[in-house]
């Protein structure tokens, strides 16, 4: 039974996978897909090929995710399997209603909850979840608003006496660059997350003597983030690429890289924040140089709305969950 719920869990992370590669395929390929600089099909292979280069590049943040959220000796299968169906349920709902929320946050809320239903409020590690996942929760949305804004502001400064449509063929070109750092980026960051609790899985079952993610686990993540990216969550990528705000190539250059910059030093550090939250904000700064009225702020009240949900009540169904589930 207990290997038979070890396979369970290994499998179950594989499908949180390929849903958050699907759910998060909006982060990388939005914007290039809304601009027209690539077709929705080109897109998404594209994104999916480097998202799964990103996520061998490390692994700063599973490490993060895996043994810096709640004590690892109090984690079993059952708890890392209600936190995996948590983030499921959840990633569905949002992608349902086409709201661009976080699977990372998904993700960790649910391991908070399910570990606390098993062993109490003194199994979360207070100062990991503050200094990892809830400062950076408010600070890295803002910074990829601030550094939008402030770097559309240059290129709009730069480009001040040039034809319009010109910088715009010009930027069709650097986007291709941009949403492939994007992609890549991603990839470093948010499938890290699953490589995380696969090896927490192993640990908790002793079959590894310390934490450290085995090649396998790296391989099989990546390959699952990539095919669920380029499988396509084609609701949010309609949110975040034409309903927040109409793009051009310019926008779209000037987004990506904003939130590239962000996701790749949060993963250097170790840090699990949420890839679609500093694209989404990256986007609003971006759109922001057009006027306050160019972003349909209606529409981001929602969405935020569920970035501050996603936590408190990834934990609550996992909490439920473990209490019903016979673990």
């Amino acid at each position: 039974m207990t290997y038979a719920l070890l396979i369970v869990v290994v499998i179950t992370a594989v499908i949180f996978e390929y849903i958050n590669g699907f759910h998060d395929s909006a982060n990388a390929i939005a914007t290039v897909v809304s601009t027209k600089v690539l077709t929705a099909r080109a897109a998404i292979i594209y994104a999916g090929v480097l998202n799964m280069g990103g996520a061998l590049l490390g692994t700063h943040v599973a490490s993060t995710v895996g043994k810096g959220i709640v004590e690892t000796s109090s984690v079993t299968q059952g708890v890392i399997l209600c936190a995996l169906f948590s983030a499921i349920i959840w990633n569905l709902i949002t992608w349902y209603y086409a709201i661009p929320s976080s699977s990372s946050h998904a993700l960790i809320g649910g391991l908070m909850g399910a570990s606390i239903a098993k062993s109490g409020l003194g199994v979360v590690k207070i100062h990991g979840v503050a200094e990892k996942v809830l400062i950076p929760m408010v600070t890295s949305p803002l910074i990829g608003l601030v550094i939008g804004f402030f770097f559309m502001v240059v290129i709009l400064w730069v480009f001040s006496k040039s034809n319009p449509d010109k910088v715009n063929k010009y930027f069709k070109k650097l986007q291709l660059l941009s949403s492939g750092v994007m992609a890549l980026s991603h990839g470093t960051n948010d499938a890290q997350k699953t490589m995380g609790i696969i090896t927490l899985a192993l640990v908790s079952f002793h079959s590894l003597d310390s934490f450290e993610v085995p090649k396998w686990v790296i391989f099989l993540c990546a390959i699952t983030m990539g095919l669920g990216t380029m499988a396509g969550g084609w609701k949010i990528i309609r949110t975040m690429g034409s309903k927040m705000i109409k793009l051009k190539p310019v926008h779209g250059f000037a987004a990506e890289t904003s939130a590239a910059a962000v996701i790749l030093g949060a993963s250097h550090f170790g840090i699990p924040i949420s890839t679609t939250h500093v694209i989404s904000t990256s986007i609003m700064g971006v759109g922001s140089t057009k006027g306050i009225h160019a972003v349909k702020w209606g529409l981001v009240g929602n969405i935020v709305m569920a970035w501050i949900l996603t936590i408190p009540t990834c934990m609550l169904i996992a909490g439920v969950i473990y209490h019903i589930l016979p673990l």
